[in-house]
């Protein structure tokens, strides 16, 4: 698979104005993007803008500037979205089916510390990571929200599996942990699976293993018992920086990882059993990549920035070509 520069969906600033999170919804069509300055902005598959709603802050006595929204996903029927935010809470907007609906709070879930990440895997469950270590499920139906394992370190990345029934989460001191809901007869083995050496900002979860970028210029691919397979070493590379953000492909093959100026792409290669590095997708002045989001269906990669930008990428599977026909 190789990435395909489609259009640019947000133009980037002058300056720091960080795109803090990006999603499609399951149904293919909407997509949403967060700026800044806490907007959610909806658009459609085509990627026009569509529609927007603003966010609001736990309590309006703290007024506007005081929290940011670190993550959002969208509901497994597309037609709500979870925010989570800086100021220690999770609200649950139902933005509707067709464009201009009106926005909704149905849900609000109030936390002890910062909401850092979330996944929303299955019909009434938001998974969430926090400040303080925790991973807590929230359940949309009954309002109520529950914590499903506690850590002493800093949720920094959630990932799930294609199926979304298993979760990992990435942790400040290294520290990667798995959880199933459904283990669908694997037998795989959970609770703490490995320590990376760096903050493992990073983090997907393959069809075929795990692989984890941070700080430390590396990609490294686990086996599912978070054995080392393969790492993928970029310390002298002068041009590389850290791995900020990654990236499963919906059908688990592909794992994109963002730094600084570039999108890495990786492939897996089922015959040999390893992961192949593509040629990477390098655009000049993009800056530091803040959040990735692939379409459902597999067919476009988002990527946000630094500077407030959000480029849409076509994702091309390799055609062959069969005499003189591709």
């Amino acid at each position: 698979m190789q990435l395909k520069h489609l259009k640019t969906l947000l133009t980037p600033q002058e300056g720091a104005a960080k795109v803090t999170c990006l999603t499609w919804a399951p149904n293919n069509t909407k997509f949403a993007v967060c700026t800044v300055d806490r907007v959610v902005l909806l658009y459609d598959e085509q990627g026009e803008r569509r529609d927007k709603f603003s966010t609001k802050p736990l309590d309006s006595k703290y007024g506007k500037q005081s929290y940011v929204v670190n993550d959002m996903a969208f509901s497994p029927d597309s037609t709500k979205i979870a925010i989570g935010q800086s100021d220690n809470i999770i609200f649950v907007y139902r933005i509707g089916e067709d464009w201009g609906d009106k926005k909704a709070i149905c849900n609000k879930f109030v936390q002890t510390s910062a909401v850092t990440c979330l996944l929303w895997p299955a019909e009434h469950a938001i998974v969430y990571g926090l400040v303080d270590g925790k991973v807590r499920l929230a359940n949309t139906q009954t309002n109520k929200s529950s914590t499903i394992y506690g850590t002493e370190s800093c949720v920094v990345s959630l990932a799930s599996n294609v199926s979304g029934k298993g979760i990992l989460s990435g942790h400040a001191d290294g520290t990667v942990v798995r959880y199933f809901f459904d283990d669908e007869g694997s037998g795989d083995s959970q609770g703490k699976l490995f320590m990376h050496p760096c903050p493992p900002y990073a983090l997907a979860w393959g069809a075929n293993g795990i692989m984890v970028g941070g700080c430390d210029k590396k990609v490294v691919a686990y086996s599912r018992e978070g054995h080392v397979l393969q790492t993928f070493d970029y310390t002298r590379d002068r041009t590389e920086r850290e791995f900020t953000v990654a990236a499963t492909s919906p059908g688990g093959q592909s794992v994109v990882f963002g730094s600084y100026d570039r999108l890495r792409v990786f492939n897996w290669a089922p015959r040999r059993s390893v992961w192949d590095e593509a040629k990477p997708k390098e655009i000049l002045n993009l800056y530091t990549i803040t959040s990735l989001a692939w379409k459902k269906d597999g067919s476009r990669l988002c990527a946000g920035t630094l500077c407030g930008g959000v480029e849409l990428f076509d994702c091309c599977l390799r055609r062959a070509i069969y005499k003189n026909n591709s």
